[in-house]
């Protein structure tokens, strides 16, 4: 699902405080905005291309759906959501699911400048630490003036409890993730700990509690990649 293609007059309506203001009243936040052509982003020429994620407003915004009854509702909720923001503000939508082929979102999240790779080479983000949940973004045909991004890595002078905290170290330095021992963790007794608040590696970054996460979300996503 994708928005219409903006025209001259709406291009002159947006703003980055207005994407924002809209994105909020939505349920999400901004986790990234950059120039596509200035930055060489995947798969855009030019224009504006703002971020969306999940903040601590977006579990109640979806459990309040009528897709939280359906199948897939995260998915059904951004596609409806971003979509209709994007027609309201005059901008193309673009997700992360719906594929093959993808949008490049890890690409665009890197050249933001507000998303880092971790010392486990799983993302980290400046507001939600590893708690990230990108739902979307919307793609400006006008450059427009965005906030800049100059921090460094949030990892430069962080102990790195997240290379250090998961019970089987599925999450770790060298190998970055190992998927089967993370699976066959979850299917333990032990592994239920993760099941129903979170991945702990993942919680355990000092950024991830920016997230304002609910412990049943977590056990949502956990659920969604660890069927029972």
């Amino acid at each position: 699902m994708t928005g219409t293609t903006p025209t001259s007059s709406e291009l002159t309506v947006a703003t980055f405080d207005d994407v924002e203001r809209a994105a909020q009243e939505a349920g999400l936040i901004v986790m990234g905005a950059l120039h596509p052509r200035r930055s060489a982003a995947k798969q855009l020429d030019g224009g504006t291309l703002i971020l969306l994620g999940a903040g601590s407003a977006f579990w109640p915004a979806l459990k309040s759906s009528p897709e939280w009854q359906r199948e897939d509702p995260v998915d059904r909720w951004s596609s409806r959501v971003i979509g209709q923001l994007a027609q309201n503000l005059g901008a193309q939508a673009h997700f992360p699911f719906g594929g093959p082929p993808y949008a490049p979102f890890i690409d665009w999240a890197l050249k933001s400048g507000r998303t880092f790779s971790s010392p486990v080479g799983a993302l980290v983000h400046d507001s939600v630490g590893m708690m990230i949940s990108f739902r979307g973004a919307l793609h400006f045909a006008a450059e427009f003036a965005i906030p800049e991004a100059t921090d460094p890595s949030p990892c430069t002078n962080c102990p790195a409890p997240c290379a250090q905290t998961c019970p089987v170290d599925a999450l770790n330095t060298q190998s970055f993730y190992d998927v089967d021992a993370c699976h066959s963790h979850l299917s333990t007794v032990e592994g239920q700990t993760c099941m129903t608040g979170g991945c702990l590696a993942r919680l355990s970054c000092p950024l991830s509690v920016g997230a304002g996460r609910d412990p049943e979300q977590s056990a949502h996503h956990m659920n969604a990649f660890h069927p029972s």
